[in-house]
């Protein structure tokens, strides 16, 4: 396995700032298509914090400045907020599923933002062991790239307006993660030595250990 670095890196979220962050690459990056949204994206909402919820963000290495993000939430003894809306596919009910959404990449980002929060999510995929991602689609430019990647189209083509994003149209997909690393192989994607052939030591999707603390001196009382 060859090992390539990024001129950005991709962490998972464990802080404020970080959080903030992200919210301004959501408000951007939405925000040039759809500015009705914008100012309610420059918040955290509800479902940031939930403990089944993680929010990726990618910072530029030489400036610090954040251009991308994206948020994953598991479906841990509930239903997705896209499945609130569509329902859930029979064959994948009994199996943990992991929505992607708020993915979003400022103007002028570098060209693999995107596919490096793609890859994370594949990864945090794998950590917390999803058999299903469900994604949103709202435009067919999108529903072509997303099929691009193997993704399946859970309502033949009917989209469905999704309630936390906007009431806006979207078309529900579905990408078998643990058939994923076959399924690419047999069909020689183009994409795949980037996502099993290639270790990118900057994209991390494990929570970043708190920071350690000097311990208080122990002083000892001696017998007199």
């Amino acid at each position: 396995m060859s090992t390539a670095t990024l001129p950005f890196t991709v962490f998972r979220v464990e802080g404020p700032d970080d959080l903030d962050d992200a919210c301004l690459v959501r408000a951007e990056g939405y925000g040039r298509h759809l500015p009705a949204l914008r100012d309610k994206l420059l918040v955290p909402d509800e479902l940031d914090f939930s403990s089944t919820c993680a929010v990726f963000l990618a910072r530029d290495k030489a400036t610090g400045r954040p251009v991308g993000t994206m948020r994953a939430e598991a479906s841990h003894g509930h239903s997705l907020m896209i499945e609130q809306c569509a329902g859930t596919a029979d064959f994948m009910r009994d199996a943990l599923r992991a929505e992607i959404s708020r993915l979003a990449a400022v103007q002028g980002a570098h060209p693999q933002v995107k596919i490096a929060l793609m890859k994370a999510s594949f990864l945090h995929c794998l950590a917390i062991q999803a058999r299903w991602m469900v994604i949103g689609a709202r435009s067919d430019a999108l529903v072509r790239q997303y099929k691009a990647l193997g993704f399946t189209d859970m309502l033949e083509g009917r989209p469905i307006a999704l309630g936390y994003a906007g009431n806006l149209a979207h078309r529900v997909l579905a990408f078998d993660v643990a058939r994923a690393e076959r399924h690419w192989h047999e069909s020689s994607h183009a994409l795949y030595t980037y996502m099993f052939e290639t270790c990118h030591p900057d994209i991390s999707v494990l929570p970043r250990p708190a920071t350690l603390r000097p311990r208080e001196p122990v002083i000892e009382a001696l017998a007199a």
